[in-house]
């Protein structure tokens, strides 16, 4: 039987997701933070996006 304390009903390893969320970046909150202290400026490090894809899709739709 699987301790109560490390999983859930479903069986998920509680300290496990705990760890992954700890790797997976920024969160929802912190982004907002960031953005509302910042104005935006200095965060493309954070971002995937081409900058100059975006501009073309603009461009496209006119």
């Amino acid at each position: 039987m699987k301790d109560s304390k490390k999983f859930t009903e479903a069986g998920t390893d509680i300290e496990e997701v705990k760890r992954q969320n700890a790797q997976s970046g920024l969160s929802y909150y912190e982004v907002k933070e960031l953005i509302a202290r910042t104005g935006g400026k200095g965060t493309a490090m954070y971002s995937d996006t081409d900058p100059e894809q975006i501009k073309k899709n603009i461009k496209g739709n006119e």
